[in-house]
């Protein structure tokens, strides 16, 4: 198992309203799980990421730079649990994520 963190600078904008939490997909074979929380990070987007497939930190780092500039959030963390995830696999949960993250809940 391998742990990695990474930083990097939000967007100009604050978030818009939603849930103070989400939580997508499942670990299991060849897929992730990505918990997204609100959390004052002074501008910034963290991501923690335990993952069963060690020396991709390059790897990671280029998928979540594409995230962050397709989306530009800011002031969330982004725990993911891994199971050796294709980056088209981590691309998509992090995109529903933040998705549901922002997504009103219904009444």
């Amino acid at each position: 198992m391998e742990n990695l963190k990474f930083e990097f600078n939000g967007g100009p904008h604050p978030l818009k309203g939603g849930k103070p939490f989400a939580v997508v997909g499942v670990v299991a074979s060849s897929n992730l799980e990505v918990m997204a929380e609100r959390k004052d990070l002074a501008g910034k987007c963290q991501f923690e990421i335990a993952t069963t497939a060690p020396n991709f930190s390059e790897v990671w780092r280029a998928v979540l730079t594409d995230f962050m500039e397709r989306n530009k959030p800011r002031d969330v963390l982004f725990s993911i649990n891994d199971f050796s995830a294709t980056p088209p696999i981590v691309s998509l949960r992090l995109d529903q994520a933040l998705e549901e993250l922002t997504t009103e809940a219904p009444l």
